[in-house]
């Protein structure tokens, strides 16, 4: 145990050093720049987004930056979530993107390109230190310092989540300066972080609470960053000051109040709880980092690593919606989840930690990049038949794109780590690591996952104890080492580490055999839906539930172009598993001269049963697919189609009927309706979500052929006697009140004229009556 040096403990390069002490650490990441990947699935997806990093054009992510400072525009700015309120965002993750593959890479043409938008946006800065594209922002921010503030889900003074924007654009300075040494970006970063000490300090507890509703990024994370390069224990207290107390302290307590939250709004709250445990050592802050880990891993997490559906926690106890829902996992969570894996391993470093960063890395991650154009997924179905749409380089500006391009540029970060004299081998990618401090080198030559072992060569020597992580997916006695081509014996069990310690020699040669079983993984809800796993591969497989059918996979550039929006095919027709008996994993059998691709003669049935293969899923693209299969006896299986079939048609009767739709409190559906309101509120009700007003909310809608003929509220007994206006453009549609009805929540139908829209929008508002409230709503569509 030792302390670690300051951008050692950011997993950066050695640059720079600490000011701040920081808390002892157990194990330390090696600099991305000690790793050069070679040929695997990783090399070629890091080439794969270099190339859609270079094709990104910098001074159209600078645009917001310099409108907003009064700049000239040489160009302007990107469409999509960049002009329509979240300006900016893009450009703070492109800088942490270059940063990351300058390091991973040592690409002269990045670095010029990351100088040269440091340096432009340099010319932006405030001399207050203010950094930002949000239209509007320094109006906003200038009320917010004056105790004028109203905040929501997703927008504070009706900015589209603010401070989410500006973590982007601090994140990206710190990563230009960790791992790049870029001294402007170091600079202002601090002035960056000066601002927002001065523009909150006035504001009370009780009212940065009351901020931190909204989705807020990391915002402690990179004011602790601050703290740790100056010392200055104003930017530690700015750290704790934007801590969300509402999920600090539940998980702190061992309290899982999580179902129902936006997902990804709270995993960089915890990402900075244990930043700041890094820096001050203060327990509650890293009990509440490593609860939370557990409960979303062990309790919320399905088998390609990720979690959430529609972006929300769903409960835990009930997966339903993983498998009825199209907008399944979202890649910006597993992002997340593994920087607080990482963040977690060096103060403990257990293999369980690598089992789920390596489950997480090839299942979602590498699976979340189209291969050779390019192009990122936001959501990943588990819905069996559905399938993913990918950004394209100039239209998609989502959150997930910019996560994704940090994504695949750093893939050499986890591979290795050091603990003392020990070097620990976590991952199994074919890579080269310089280990300076030491003067070692070593080389790892694999074909894994197509073949079940790795070999590690020493090009440069000397005496420490190498450390392989014995993968929890390799049977208890199974994996097998050899030195220098004789066995060794392995005292390690799965979940821990082979230890090895000798004198190393150039030349010396260490391979490691790690054999691979085929599995099934159920829901964690012990559903009856299986995934299909080979080690730590999840198996899918292509399907084709309407022939001819032809499919867009690169998203348009519409506020909801993320989602994949086809038909969606019905449960009872996914094909399933077939078996009297449950143990049925011996009827997978590998097909010859093709790496992890498998069959299941006898056991798949329905729509092209006999076709079906069983293939990685990170190498299933432009496809519908199957990942989770329902299982079943030959004699249950017409009563399960038949259940299957009556559960679903109502619902999908509905969303043919629907032309377009929003969820009531739902950050991204309500954002991308252009939600606006005055008074406004939301919350949850149970696991339902709701969206109310003492003044007004409207939100915009689509009906570009003007087929819409009914406007559906949904709204709950329990809100009766409330009494609301409906408008539609301005007309007064009808007037409302909540009625007390026989269930907890009903549907409400309005009929919609046939001249209502304008120019295919709709504009849908709901108006308070003197005295009550509008709302609330717990779902509102747009029907044919």
């Amino acid at each position: 145990m030792r302390v670690a040096a300051a951008f050692v403990l950011l997993g950066a390069g050695a640059v720079g050093s600490a000011l701040a002490p920081t808390a002892a650490l157990a194990a330390e990441l090696f600099p991305l720049s000690d790793v050069r990947l070679l040929p695997s699935p990783f090399l070629e997806a890091q080439d794969t987004d270099l190339r859609y990093l270079l094709a990104l054009d910098g001074d159209r992510l600078l645009a917001p930056f310099r409108r907003e400072a009064g700049l000239p525009l040489p160009k302007p700015s990107y469409g999509n979530w960049e002009s329509s309120g979240l300006d900016g965002h893009m450009g703070g993750h492109y800088l942490s993107a270059l940063s990351l593959m300058w390091a991973a890479t040592g690409d002269s043409l990045v670095r010029e390109r990351l100088d040269y938008f440091v340096r432009e946006l340099k010319k932006t800065q405030g001399r207050d230190g203010y950094l930002g594209g949000i239209p509007g922002g320094r109006e906003a921010w200038s009320d917010i310092a004056n105790g004028k503030l109203h905040a929501d889900n997703f927008s504070v003074n009706g900015k589209w989540v603010p401070w989410y924007n500006l973590h982007k654009i601090a994140a990206g300075l710190r990563d230009a300066w960790r791992y790049a040494g870029n001294e402007d970006a170091r600079q202002m970063l601090l002035k960056f972080a000066g601002w927002t000490v001065n523009m909150t300090g006035a504001l009370s507890d009780e009212q940065m609470q009351s901020m931190l509703r909204a989705e807020h990024g990391g915002m402690n994370e990179v004011l602790a960053d601050a703290y740790q390069l100056t010392g200055d224990p104003r930017y530690m207290a700015a750290a704790k000051h934007f801590s969300h107390q509402a999920i600090l302290q539940p998980l702190a307590a061992g309290r899982d109040e999580l179902t129902g939250l936006h997902a990804n709004t709270q995993i960089p709250k915890v990402i900075g709880f244990e930043r700041i445990a890094e820096l001050t050592g203060e327990q509650q802050w890293h009990n509440a980092a490593a609860f939370f880990w557990r409960t979303v891993h062990d309790h919320r997490t399905v088998a390609i690593g990720g979690n959430s559906v529609k972006e929300h926690f769903h409960d835990d106890k009930d997966f339903s919606s993983m498998s009825s829902e199209v907008e399944g996992p979202e890649t910006c969570n597993t992002y997340n989840m593994l920087k607080l894996t990482e963040m977690l391993y060096r103060r403990d470093p257990d293999a369980a930690y690598g089992d789920y960063y390596e489950r997480a890395l090839y299942n979602h991650i590498l699976s979340s990049q189209r291969p050779e154009s390019g192009g990122f997924v936001y959501f990943t179905p588990m819905r069996p038949n559905h399938y993913r749409v990918y950004s394209g380089v100039d239209k998609a500006m989502w959150c997930c794109v910019g996560s994704g391009i940090e994504s695949q540029a750093k893939y050499g970060e986890f591979i290795y780590a050091h603990d003392g004299n020990a070097l620990l081998v976590n991952l199994f990618i074919p890579s080269r690591l310089e280990w300076r401090e030491k003067g070692v080198v070593l080389t790892q030559s694999s074909r894994f996952p197509d073949q079940a072992s790795t070999r590690l060569t020493v090009d440069a020597g000397g005496k420490f104890t190498l450390k392989i992580r014995y993968p929890g997916w390799v049977a208890r006695g199974a994996l097998t080492v050899r030195v220098n081509g004789k066995p060794v014996p392995v005292r390690a069990a799965p979940g821990g580490y082979v230890e090895l310690a000798r004198q190393w020699r150039k030349g010396d040669t260490v391979d490691v055999r790690l054999p691979m079983r085929t599995t099934l993984e159920q829901m964690p809800d012990k559903s009856n839906y299986y995934a299909v796993l080979h080690g730590p591969i999840v198996l899918a497989a292509k399907t084709s539930p309407f022939p001819g059918e032809q499919l867009q996979f690169f998203a348009d550039d519409s506020r909801m172009g993320h989602i994949a929006q086809g038909p969606v095919c019905p449960q009872e027709a996914a094909p399933v598993f077939v078996s009297d008996s449950k143990d049925f994993l011996g009827k997978f059998k590998a097909v010859p001269g093709e790496p992890l691709t498998f069959t299941a003669p006898g056991l798949v049935q329905g729509q092209g049963a006999g076709t079906l293969r069983f293939i990685p899923f990170f190498r299933l693209h432009d496809s519908r697919y199957m990942i989770y299969w329902q299982q079943t006896t030959s004699a249950g299986l017409a009563d399960m189609k038949a259940k299957a079939k009556a559960e679903e048609s109502a619902r999908l009767e509905l969303d043919a009927r629907t032309i377009d739709q929003v969820a009531p409190g739902e950050q991204q559906p309500e954002s991308d309706h252009f939600f606006k309101g005055e008074g406004a509120d939301a919350g949850l009700n149970g696991t339902r979500r709701w969206r109310h007003a003492s003044s007004w909310f409207s939100y915009e809608f689509k009906d570009r052929e003007g087929r819409a003929r009914i406007l559906q509220l949904m709204l709950a007994s329990g809100d009766a006697g409330r009494v609301f206006d409906v408008l539609l453009n301005g007309r007064l549609l009808q007037t409302v009140t909540i009625e007390r009805k026989g269930e907890a929540f009903y549907s409400l139908e309005l009929p919609v004229p046939a001249d209502a829209a304008r120019e295919g929008k709709l504009e849908v508002k709901f108006v308070a009556h003197p005295g009550s409230i509008a709302g609330g709503l717990y779902g509102l569509r747009l029907l044919r």
